[in-house]
Formats: structure tokens, C-alpha cells, sequence
């Protein structure tokens, strides 16, 4: 259903409950934007005051979903993705060049603040690796920028690799995300999915 759509209650309504059906709970604010048979959060703040209050109004309660425990299970989803995505690519490096040769949590100050997930030595130098988990495409650069702000002030000059973990996102999304980024990457910056990262290492092992 279009977004330009007249949306009446009862039509809200209906969507909230295919939504609930489908997925056991009701739509965050992003799941609203995403989901064809409902207004976008945008339009929902204009017309009803905000998700919360436009729940209640429906008689689905009145909780905000950026609290409490859905918040907290969210959380806990995400840190077991992301532990299960890093053990993934730890994996895969030391495979590749050996358990002695990868660092992993390598912080670039004593205060350690600032760190990357990995930091792998090689015969023809080093490189660094942040691992990130997108939801959609819609996030990346969100994702990216936010992983910007730990290398501000940094003097680094080796690959640093921002490697996207999601396999539902192409090569191509991302190519065309970077391309029409406003806030470009550095030279040495880049960012890689699972295949194009292996690709990489490939051509590091080959260097002499």
C-alpha cells in the first residue's frame, strides 16, 4: 500500500495486527517505515502525536519500544549476533594467517578508548578490521559514520577495513551507498562484505 495512501484507523489497524501476526510484536518506528500496509512514522507523528501515543489510541497499550524489555532483549539480540559475526571472522583470519599474527581488540591508545576489533599483521605490513551488522541497506552509512568517530584524530595510513557482515546486502548496495556517501572515506579506508574482504586477504597473502 502506497504511503501516499489515506489511512484511516481502522486501516491502521488492520495494519498493526498483519504486522503483529507476522513478526509477534508491534512495529518499532524503522519496522513502520518499512512495512507497506502502514502509514511512515513520519506521517504517524504529524496525524496522531507518535507511535506510542497512536498504540494506545488503538487499544494495543501505550509502551515505548526504545525502553524497558524490549529494549533490553533488542540489546541482547544484537550482542549475540555480534559476538556470533566476530567469533565468525576471528575464524577466518586466523585460519588465514595464524592465531600469532591476529589481534584481536586492539586498542590505538593507552587510555583505550578508541580500538578495532581487528589487527592483523601480515608479511607485506598490517591492516585493522571493524566488524558491523546492518539491519537494512538504510543503516549502512549510519553504521559507518557512528565507526568513523572512534579513528578522529588518528594517524593511520594501513587498510582499515569496515567489513559489512549481512549477506542479504550486495556488493552493489554497497558500492552504490559509498559512491553517493557525503561524507567519503579515507584512501586507506574502505568498506567490504564477507567476499570482497576474502578476496582481500587473498591478495595480502600473496605479497612478498
Amino acid at each position: 500500500m502506497a504511503k501516499n495512501t489515506k489511512w484511516t484507523l481502522d486501516k491502521i489497524k488492520e495494519g498493526f495486527r498483519a504486522f503483529y501476526d507476522q513478526h509477534g510484536h508491534y512495529p518499532t518506528s524503522h519496522e513502520v517505515d518499512e512495512y507497506a500496509k502502514l502509514p511512515s512514522s513520519r506521517q504517524i507523528q504529524r496525524a496522531f502525536g507518535g507511535l506510542p501515543v497512536l498504540r494506545k489510541q488503538l487499544g494495543f497499550g501505550d509502551e515505548d519500544f526504545t525502553k524497558g524489555e524490549y529494549s533490553s532483549n533488542r540489546a541482547r539480540i544484537i550482542n549475540q549476533r555480534a559476538h556470533k559475526v566476530e567469533k565468525e571472522v576471528y575464524g577466518y583470519l586466523i585460519k588465514t594467517f595464524g592465531v600469532e599474527f591476529v589481534h584481536r581488540e586492539y586498542f590505538f591508545n593507552d587510555d583505550k578508548r578508541n580500538r578495532t576489533d581487528f589487527y592483523v599483521y601480515h608479511k607485506a605490513g598490517t591492516f585493522s578490521v571493524d566488524v558491523f551488522y546492518p539491519k537494512n541497506p538504510r543503516i549502512v552509512n549510519g553504521c559507518i559514520n557512528s565507526k568513523l568517530k572512534t579513528y578522529v584524530g588518528l594517524e593511520i595510513k594501513y587498510p582499515t577495513i569496515f567489513l559489512m557482515m549481512n549477506d542479504l546486502i550486495t556488493d552493489a548496495q554497497i558500492g552504490n551507498l559509498m559512491n553517493n556517501k557525503k561524507n567519503k572515506l579515507k584512501p586507506h579506508q574502505s568498506v567490504m562484505t564477507m567476499g570482497q574482504f576474502k578476496d582481500f586477504c587473498g591478495s595480502v597473502k600473496k605479497k612478498v
